[in-house]
């Protein structure tokens, strides 16, 4: 299929992804500049917000006015921000932008998740396009720090006067690919805990058979950790229909210390990413951490990198309008959408936490997920196709 041939749509796509807004140090600048053009050409009216004063860290909201304003409105939301990239591993420029023989458009953010707010712009201009009348306000919300934890974005926002006076009734939110025909969208995420543990123990000479090292409690600490790793991988593999989102992960992802070859360190550190399945006891799972501290001979500190309980998840049957209304759509357009749990962290975790209820949906199947990957890509017919989902979820949900 060519059909992405001299598309507007990719073609405005192509142009927000070579837009460099990656980390550290981010210019949103030139994202900005572009959001305002794409809302005033829709003639939409539109805010910037400076979560806490912070004047680099922009937050921009385009708003489409419904007939009836004073009804809770909806919310699209996507990040501008994405994280590095390693140059020498991709096959094409990370924000170039190429697109290959194959329709396959090369960039960082291509999937996570510069798509789905141009594909929201995109719907809306279709629509307006129909002369389609809405009843509820539509509001497109573009953050700038979702991927180092949005302290400047939806975290801190989302609990402000201003982000009241939206009104939202429901959001929508990215989601994650998938590799068959089906769609997915996540109603819950699970807890994440990103702790670094401090090992302390006897030091001395190399040479000598030390005890109570802090070698020795890391390596408990770490069996430890693999058993119980192994044990949710088996799981999963014995049940197909758990995902990982219904797992608990754990992974070592930093460790550091030592002084030199022949010292035994006084002190070691390891750093561990958690992602805590949604019905697991938060307080037995802490418990079990500090027992595995205690096994481990004890004298271990704990630093908290990030803590991100799950929040109540957002009901997926018929008790809920909103999704009742996706799967109207989905029905309507031979598609099959399933519920999942999301398997890292978003934003709709902080609407969730305030009551609204939120679904994460990136409208990319028969897609390997290719998040933080290098050689980031999405097919151009796979966003069209988007666009056209998004088209019908919003003119379902606007005037329900």
């Amino acid at each position: 299929m060519d059909s992405w041939k001299d598309n507007e749509e990719i073609k405005l796509f192509q142009e927000y992804l070579r837009i460099p807004s990656v980390h550290p140090n981010v210019d949103y600048e030139p994202c900005i500049k572009f959001l305002i053009k794409q809302a005033e050409s829709l003639q939409l009216p539109y805010k910037i917000h400076h979560v806490g004063g912070n004047l680099k860290t922009p937050l921009f909201i385009a708003s489409w006015i419904g007939a009836n304003p004073e009804l809770p409105t909806i919310l699209v939301n996507s990040h501008m921000d994405v994280v590095p990239v390693f140059v020498d591993k991709w096959t094409h420029s990370p924000f170039g932008a190429d697109i290959d023989v194959e329709g396959r458009i090369f960039a960082r953010g291509s999937q996570d998740c510069k798509c789905i707010g141009m594909q929201y712009f995109a719907a809306i201009r279709s629509l307006k396009k129909s002369n389609i009348q809405i009843k509820r306000t539509l509001h497109v919300m573009f953050v700038p720090d979702e991927e180092i934890g949005g302290e400047y974005g939806m975290q801190t926002f989302s609990k402000t006067k201003d982000f009241r006076d939206l009104n939202v009734g429901f959001a929508l939110d990215e989601g994650s690919a998938t590799d068959d025909e089906k769609f997915v969208a996540h109603y819950a995420e699970r807890s994440i805990w990103q702790i670094n543990f401090i090992f302390n123990g006897s030091a001395g000479h190399g040479s000598l058979f030390l005890k109570n090292t802090a070698g020795e409690k890391l390596v408990h600490f770490l069996n430890k950790v693999a058993t119980f790793r192994s044990a949710e991988v088996k799981r999963m593999e014995a049940d197909p229909t758990l995902k990982m989102g219904d797992v608990t992960s754990i992974n070592l992802t930093i460790i550091k210390g030592g002084v030199q070859s022949n010292v035994v360190p006084s002190q070691l550190e390891a750093c561990f990413d958690m992602r805590i399945a949604v019905d697991e006891d938060l307080k037995k799972f802490e418990k079990l951490l500090q027992k595995w501290c205690c096994e481990a001979g004890g004298d271990i500190e704990w630093e908290w990198i990030f803590r991100c309980d799950t929040a109540p998840p957002t009901k997926v049957d018929q008790t809920n309008p909103y999704w009742c209304g996706m799967q109207k759509v989905f029905n309507k357009m031979n598609l099959v959408l399933e519920a999942h749990v999301f398997t890292g962290g978003t934003d709709s975790q902080f609407l969730r936490d305030i009551g609204i209820p939120s679904l994460g949906f990136s409208p990319m199947n028969n897609t390997p997920t290719l998040m933080h990957d290098h050689d980031e890509y999405l097919k151009a017919d796979v966003y069209l196709h988007g666009i056209e989902i998004y088209k019908e979820i919003l003119k379902e949900l606007l005037n329900m």
